[in-house]
């Protein structure tokens, strides 16, 4: 039996529907002495610390059982009940991912409430758009910061409630209806009767409403994507099937049971981290830790040790910078470190390495990438990538520093994984077949006639359905109307993504439609690849390509300046400061090297003909990023309006540049 028939048979406890508070109660009865959450001390001044869970030491993790974190779940459930939460009543979460996140979500869910999202760096404007949208009457915060911008909005959009996370100082405890955890579990605690909150569960049935999680806004106002207990759970099993310890599959592939730590640090308020990092791993009975921050990665994985994590692109990017620097403290290092990249390279390229190639790799191994693994914890076992597209060379990079990346492809709209590489037979470059249960098809009429005919397999919009398919959006009946096609008889979700199914069924993503370049030539260019071409460069942390209407391809190159500072130093160069250097001439040499190089990659029509070099990093505090980290591209295009006009200035590209292909 091959591995997708043998995905698409299995069963056990946990591939069974039902709702997700069932999901977990179900999980805590399996692992009751099972370690479930670890917690990070000296981050927050949490209420239920003291109350419900011991404090954990500044800078250290404690953890708590699945025994421990159910009776938390059942006590704030009853608490919420208490406090008017009853089926189907709206109840934002605005907070950063972290354990009470977690606890707070299943016990609303339980109460029988529809949790809905709320981005933890959310503006005053933006967080009444997304309480006020959904009818949202009750919202639990992280802090007097969180509970501050509430408030300021509170009485315009109508909300009973106001439940914080942490302690709050006097003043802000005694203003009416807002309340601690700590108070909401206490008075769960007095009130919990089991056989009333059993009775809550079976009253929710798979069809309700879960949650309505927005959209992040890359195009527009965020829209509220409408997802059940159904959604969710049938994609719990979809990447179960996928990943299970299933008795076909050889036991030294990774797997995702209750054996599994995992480490948690993306917002749980977007569909990615809440079903990979969340409902999955409680439900296959998984400890989570939660990191401190995206920036104190190394310190949390570390002390966490987990086998798995869950990450986009950006991150990656970001961890193999990390890497590297440290990699490159002296000269010795950085040759011995460049030497072992480019041997993990050609190791992966080749489909039978030769003896004195995989020498070469065990080499590499013990003098750079085992230390590399050490730092991230020594047991990682699986990196997911999704949110994104990931570069094929940082991903074998990966690959070859022995931390397995296994990319994927979701949306907020599929609950979301449409599909993954599966342990069984990862393949760099694609974003894996679909999942078992998910039905695809490629609507070829979107691409332009003679457009990617170079490509084996089908080229065209991605259309998905399946049990996690979303029914739709709040509220915006012609936005759902326009999200959904039918073909023969049957209702397919499109995507709006170019993607590229391979005779082999693995999906290889292209391009978001929206985002595709029509060069005034005629010619279309998918900005995504040649961004990500740039993923490893030392001297070029980030790229948005432009182009559209024009001529040529262009790009806006944020230079990494650590990297410029290194290279510098070996080369004998005396760089000027920071904010001084998208002027500096030999800067500008050192990157015109690396576009060059990109280049290389790329049809003529695809290439980089021009670029302006940026002093600003792209970032969600400056608005260039979504909180899960995929680029802006209005907004960029209107900060940087003039640098973009400077690239095009009379539309040709300067003597010393080549032309652009016609």
């Amino acid at each position: 039996m091959s591995w997708r028939d043998a995905e698409r048979e299995y069963d056990d406890e946990i591939t069974e529907l039902q709702t997700l508070p069932k999901t977990f109660e179900a999980a805590a009865r399996r692992h009751g002495g099972q370690s479930a959450q670890q917690y990070k001390g000296g981050i927050y001044d949490r209420s239920l610390a003291g109350v419900a869970v011991d404090p954990a030491p500044d800078g250290e993790y404690a953890s708590i059982t699945y025994d421990e974190m159910r009776e938390i779940v059942r006590y704030l459930a009853a608490g919420f009940r208490d406090l008017g939460v009853e089926p189907g009543t709206r109840v934002g979460i605005f907070a950063d991912t972290r354990m009470e996140w977690a606890q707070s979500d299943f016990a609303l869910l339980a109460a029988g409430g529809v949790v809905t999202t709320i981005y933890e760096g959310s503006s005053p404007d933006q967080v009444e758009y997304l309480l006020d949208d959904p009818g949202a009457t009750g919202v639990v915060v992280e802090s007097e910061d969180h509970l501050d911008r509430v408030l300021a909005v509170a009485d315009d959009v109508g909300i009973d409630f106001v439940v914080a996370m942490d302690d709050l100082d006097g003043a802000a405890g005694e203003r009416a209806n807002v309340y601690t955890l700590a108070d909401i579990y206490e008075r769960g605690a007095e009130l919990f009767d089991p056989d009333e909150y059993e009775s809550w569960l079976d009253a929710r049935d798979l069809d309700d409403l879960a949650t309505l999680i927005y959209t992040s806004g890359t195009t527009g106002q965020p829209k509220g994507v409408e997802l059940t207990h159904r959604n969710l759970r049938a994609n719990v099993s979809q990447i179960y099937r996928r990943v299970a310890p299933r008795p076909d599959r050889d036991a030294s592939l990774p797997s995702i049971d209750h054996e599994t730590r995992a480490v948690s640090y993306l917002p749980l308020a977007h569909v990615y981290e809440r079903t990979v990092g969340h409902y999955l791993m409680f439900a296959v009975g998984a400890s989570v830790g939660y990191a401190e921050s995206p920036d104190t990665l190394q310190d949390d994985f570390q002390a966490i040790k987990p086998t798995a994590a869950t990450s986009v692109p950006r991150v990656y990017e970001k961890m193999y910078d990390a890497i590297r620097e440290q990699a490159q403290e002296s000269d010795l290092k950085a040759r011995i470190f460049e030497w072992a990249t480019d041997v993990s390279k050609e190791y992966q390229r080749e489909e039978r390495p030769g003896l004195g190639l995989k020498v070469k790799m065990k080499v590499a191994d013990a003098l750079v990438f085992s230390d590399v693994r050490d730092a991230l914890g020594g047991e990682l076992e699986i990196l997911n990538s999704g949110g994104g597209t990931l570069s094929p060379d940082l991903c074998r990079l990966y690959h070859g520093m022995g931390l397995p990346i296994h990319e994927g492809y979701g949306l907020t709209e599929t609950a979301p994984v449409v599909s993954t590489n599966p342990p069984e037979d990862v393949k760099v470059g694609t974003i894996g077949p679909p999942l078992p249960d998910v039905e695809v098809k490629i609507d070829t009429s979107v691409v332009p006639e003679g457009e990617f005919t170079d490509q084996i397999g089908e080229v065209g919009e991605l259309l998905v359905r399946g049990p996690n398919v979303t029914s739709g959006y709040w509220n915006k009946p012609e936005k759902t109307e326009a999200a959904f096609t039918e073909i023969d008889g049957k209702r397919w979700f499109r995507t709006g993504d170019i993607v590229q199914q391979r005779p082999d069924d693995y999906l290889v993503f292209r391009e978001r439609a929206k985002q595709l370049l029509v060069l005034s030539t005629g010619k279309n260019v998918a900005p995504a690849p040649i961004e990500d071409a740039f993923a490893s460069s030392e001297v070029v942390e980030q790229c948005l390509v432009v182009g559209d209407g024009r001529k040529f391809v262009g790009a806006l190159l944020v230079p990494n300046i650590e990297g410029l500072r290194k290279w510098a130093d070996r080369e004998g160069v005396d760089l000027p400061a920071a904010d001084a250097l998208a002027d500096d001439e030999r800067v500008r040499e050192r990157i015109q090297q690396e576009v060059d190089e990109v280049n290389e990659n790329f049809e003529p029509h695809e290439r980089i003909k021009k670029f302006r070099l940026v002093g600003q990093e792209f970032t969600e505090d400056n608005d260039l990023m979504t909180p899960t980290m995929k680029k802006k591209r209005r907004n960029i295009l209107a900060r940087f309006d003039e640098q973009v006009a400077d690239i095009y200035d009379a539309d040709e590209p300067s003597d010393t540049e080549p032309a652009p292909a016609e």
